[in-house]
């Protein structure tokens, strides 16, 4: 019979993944939420480097992080969490943030070198308040390299949660990302080869819906902001009660083009504003839904396309979607619903400019306007549709719009 070991003597906690990894105990990391456990951390990722650049393992317990962490080279800093987790800042791998309450543009919590991983950790700000506005904190993660990996993340109440922006980060990979980012959640910039994004979740379950801190979000808060990256994918993504779902952006980097497949906004004004996409690829919307407008900006020039994708409103919704710019934006086999809010004249899909093809849609508003084409629309191709009640296709772009075999029915 095996002799048991004192309590004193008793092995560390390991995970199945994490048992050849170092642990932040063992270089005097306490995880009782009190004590300053910054250096036992970079004591511990130091010690992964010279060890030939391992896991650092973090057991259960609260970590106080007064600094910032680095995490090397191709580190892996990993919690308990083989899945991701929600409301559970009181259990598991919990690290608490301190550091940069009011300054936004400050050193982020922490920053990840080229191949290093961050996983199944969960991340709070005790400091954070539920106002309007919350306290403002640098991002709490930062990419500053290529092939970073974040998986199985719990962030509660971040003020920015993720930049992949401000540094090239190539070939990144998230899934898994949880959280209520209060203003900015997911940025994506200057990513110069495949960037991959999977079952990320944007949701107030820390501050609820109601009351001031839900006011500052949906009058400034933005889930997603996506600039220039080269084939960025991004797959079962949502967000909900942000101000903006998807925010395309054109920095000094310039436009970016994107796939995204059965990705979600739900409960926000502006589910997606595009103001810029690379002229020859732009971006590509597959299964998706939406509630409730899309917007595309005069700065836009590249292609945007809705494919099998859902519209339906909230109560400030006139139009499902806004176009301007030179950029065609194509819908094919979706659906609209509660559009005319407000204006009961307003079009589910208003054309100031550019190009548009509207085909196998299905308007379902009885009686609604269904698409109104401005002058300025260089070419439309609108056919193949079902429209309730009666046609209510306003052209006045003349001959450069074809508009033919809708069906009428009640």
């Amino acid at each position: 019979m095996a002799a048991s070991l004192p309590a004193a003597e008793a092995p560390r906690e390991r995970t199945s993944s994490a048992a050849m990894a170092l642990n932040v105990q063992d270089f005097g990391a306490a995880g009782d939420g009190a004590k300053d456990d910054t250096e036992a951390f970079r004591s511990a990722m130091d010690a992964a480097v010279k060890a030939g650049n391992c896991a650092v393992f973090v057991p259960r317990g609260h970590y106080l992080i007064k600094g910032r962490l680095d995490i090397p080279p191709t580190v892996t800093l990993q919690g308990v969490f083989t899945a991701p987790s929600a409301r559970s800042k009181d259990e598991g791998s919990v690290l608490l943030a301190v550091a940069g309450a009011g300054d936004a543009k400050g050193q982020p919590f922490i920053t990840l070198r080229t191949s290093s991983s961050l996983r199944g950790l969960t991340i709070f700000y005790p400091g954070q308040e539920m106002k309007n506005p919350p306290v403002p904190y640098p991002w709490t993660i930062q990419g500053q390299g290529d092939n970073i990996c974040l998986t199985d993340i719990l962030l509660v109440n971040p003020y920015q949660a993720v930049d992949f922006g401000t540094y090239p980060a190539g070939r990144h990979f998230i899934s898994g990302l949880y959280g209520q980012p209060l203003y900015r959640g997911l940025f994506i910039d200057q990513c110069y080869d495949v960037g991959r994004v999977e079952n990320v979740h944007f949701w107030s379950f820390w501050g609820g819906w109601e009351g001031e801190l839900y006011v500052f979000m949906r009058s400034e808060a933005v889930a997603f902001v996506l600039g220039r990256t080269d084939w960025q994918f991004l797959s079962k993504c949502f967000c909900i009660g942000y101000k903006i779902g998807y925010h395309f952006v054109q920095n000094q980097a310039g436009p970016g083009n994107c796939v995204l497949t059965q990705c979600g906004s739900d409960i926000g004004p502006t589910a997606v504003r595009v103001e810029g996409g690379q002229a020859h690829a732009g971006h590509s919307f597959v299964n998706c839904q939406f509630m409730a407008g899309v917007e595309i900006a005069p700065t836009n020039t590249g292609p945007v396309k809705f494919t099998a994708c859902g519209f339906w409103g909230i109560p400030t919704t006139d139009h499902h979607a806004i176009i301007d710019g030179t950029g065609h934006t194509t819908f094919n086999g979706c659906h609209f619903n509660g559009w005319g809010q407000h204006d009961r004249e307003a079009p589910a899909i208003h054309a100031r400019s550019g190009g548009l093809t509207v085909s196998a849609c299905d308007f379902m508003d009885l009686g609604k306007a269904q698409i109104t084409l401005e002058p300025e629309v260089v070419s439309a191709l609108i056919y193949g549709n079902r429209l309730r009640g009666k046609e209510r296709i306003t052209n006045r772009a003349g001959g450069r719009a074809q508009i033919a075999l809708n069906a009428v029915s009640a």
